[in-house]
């Protein structure tokens, strides 16, 4: 069986759980070398070893919050000096801010826009001299749904979403020529942790997910591996002619109109 991304190396935010967890175990198995960031320390570095264990692929931790531009450049120093280079760049690192925009303090703003869209930009440039250099990279970032339809009560984090859809387009032409691809996804409800606890926190959290479940074509909610099989696809040379791309991934409720 040949493995699609083998003998490539590959970094990936906000890879501790979720939908970052499910790309790392999945380019793992396809036979890449990875970079982990995670700003859970703990939960990066005992993902890391398990999955070196189970996979046999190297696995490196790296700690830090994307908002720190410094760190990251760190982080991707010591991602090349133990890997040797960066092929491919998932930026999955993201955080949900739902806010009333007329009681929206400037904190929950900062913290939306610099984690959701500057943060990827620090990635990128990061990633960006070294791929330049060998003429080759693929960036896959993970947008969101919020970034095509606007769903009330979500404000700012539409803002951030459009943003980086805007970004992915920008780059993926602007480096085209150079060797680059940016693409991006966008999934819809997704069953990752932070999905179960907004459930949880509902009044009926049964209800809710059936309600949630109900509003979708397929009638279930989708699981991150799901995700994770579009970016192996996006950050492989089996599309090495998609670039400054969006790709959706809500079962199609997006095409669908509800109040």
């Amino acid at each position: 069986m040949t493995l699609r991304l083998e003998g490539k190396k590959a970094l990936i935010t906000g890879a501790g759980s979720g939908i970052g967890g499910a790309i790392a175990e999945l380019f793992a198995r396809e036979g890449a070398d990875l970079a982990l960031l995670d700003m859970d320390a703990d939960a990066v570095d005992q993902f890391a070893l398990k999955l070196e264990a189970d996979a046999g692929r190297r696995c490196v931790p790296l700690h830090a919050d994307v908002t720190d531009a410094a760190r990251i450049q760190d982080c991707f120093a010591q991602a090349i000096d133990a890997l040797g280079r960066i092929d491919i760049l998932i930026n999955c690192a993201g955080v949900n801010v739902f806010r009333d925009p007329l009681t929206l303090q400037a904190a929950d703003w900062d913290r939306c826009l610099d984690v959701n869209l500057r943060g990827v930009w620090h990635c990128i440039s990061a990633a960006l001299p070294s791929m330049l250099a060998a003429g080759y990279g693929h960036v896959v970032n993970i947008a969101s749904v919020h970034g095509h339809k606007i769903i009330p009560g979500s404000f700012p984090y539409p803002v951030a979403k459009h943003g980086l859809i805007g970004l992915t387009r920008s780059l993926g032409i602007e480096y085209a020529s150079r060797g680059i691809r940016v693409n991006s996804i966008s999934p819809g409800l997704i069953m990752t942790p932070a999905a179960e606890r907004w459930l949880a926190s509902c009044p009926d959290p049964a209800a809710e997910r059936q309600r949630q479940a109900d509003l979708l074509p397929g009638k279930r909610i989708g699981e991150p591996s799901e995700v994770a099989y579009a970016a192996l696809f996006l950050a492989s040379d089996e599309a090495r002619f998609i670039n400054a791309t969006d790709l959706l991934i809500d079962g199609g409720r997006s095409q669908i109109y509800h109040d």
